[in-house]
């Protein structure tokens, strides 16, 4: 399959300047923002014959031409999903640890991606890029739990309107390691990109704003079991959140650095990824309006490490 060349000319409302990427998000709906400043980077993206960063100003007038890459063809594969609902616009998924939400970072199959097109026949939305189709929000690899998927990009723009409007509610059961002190608390630290180790986050002033609202569920000799309700959604949030107040998610093998951040302490726990688990899932349904509330309980061998503990160390909350 050959590349793709679109010509667009930049006709602005108003004469109003606008960004380059964002113009074109608007312009070439079947490609993500985050596709497009990829172009831009790559000099796949002209504008009056030179290549343009993703945020040039257009002023109006300018001459656009963009070369897509003929895009990586995604193999469906017959994987096992567990839905929890499902309707002709969306579908909400029970996601096991160990399964990665999409593609990226020369991971191309084995992806919940993968199984979605098999099960859905690519009748999924295509808002997300072609490399994320049906994909509105994620969860991160090593961890379990609910998320939605959409099937038309109608269904799919309604869901996003509500996360970034913080209308979809979404609370986690994460098992911490260390006492924490507090019932509750709110942790309000912007999230960024760690200044050194690009590929994970970190607290960061220049960051987004994070917030989570934790409460204490039961307590052991070493762990506290919390609820976390976030009020934002940034990448890694929980994570990073515990780890910089010093009781950091068990199991986690990038954020935890005390004794339980090692493949051979989380397998000597019996547990397939981190003890993070996305446990209830609400919104409305943005065709009908209808409040959609969802809860699953704890991966097996979530609750099988709890049960242990309660009979081993159990300590009053």
């Amino acid at each position: 399959m050959d590349a793709e060349q679109l010509k667009l000319v930049a006709e602005l409302p108003e004469k109003k300047s606008q960004r380059l990427d964002h113009f074109l998000s608007l312009q070439l709906k079947n490609h993500s923002r985050a596709f497009i400043q990829k172009l831009c980077v790559a000099g796949q993206i002209l504008v009056n014959g030179e290549t343009a960063s993703p945020a040039y100003r257009l002023k109006g007038g300018e001459s656009i031409l963009i070369t897509v890459p003929p895009p990586h063809l995604l193999q469906p594969e017959e994987i096992p999903l567990q839905i929890i609902y499902e309707d002709e616009y969306l579908a909400v998924i029970n996601k096991p640890a160990g399964l990665v939400t999409h593609p990226g970072a020369g991971i191309d199959q084995g992806t919940l991606v993968n199984a979605l097109l098999h099960h859905y026949q690519g009748k999924l939305s295509s808002l997300s890029g072609i490399n994320r189709p049906g994909i509105v929000h994620r969860l991160d690899k090593d961890t379990s739990g609910l998320l939605v998927i959409a099937k038309d990009d109608k269904t799919h723009q309604g869901l996003s309107d509500q996360m970034k409007s913080r209308k979809v509610h979404r609370v986690y059961t994460a098992h911490l390691e260390g006492i924490m002190p507090q019932d509750e608390g709110v942790i309000d630290k912007p999230i960024g990109r760690h200044p050194v180790r690009r590929k994970e986050m970190a607290i960061v002033q220049q960051g987004k704003k994070a917030i989570s609202h934790f409460k204490v569920i039961k307590r052991f000799l070493k762990f506290t079991l919390v609820e976390v309700n976030l009020q934002t959604g940034r990448t890694h949030q929980i994570r990073v959140h515990m780890a910089h107040c010093g009781f950091p998610v068990v199991a986690d093998l990038i954020y935890n650095h005390k004794t339980t951040g090692t493949i051979s302490a989380r397998r000597k726990l019996g547990l397939s990824g981190q003890a993070l688990h996305a446990r209830n899932l609400s919104f409305h349904h943005p065709i009908t309006g209808k409040l959609l509330e969802f809860a699953v309980a704890l991966p097996p061998d979530f609750q099988q490490l709890l049960d242990s503990l309660e009979k081993s160390e159990c300590r009053p909350v």
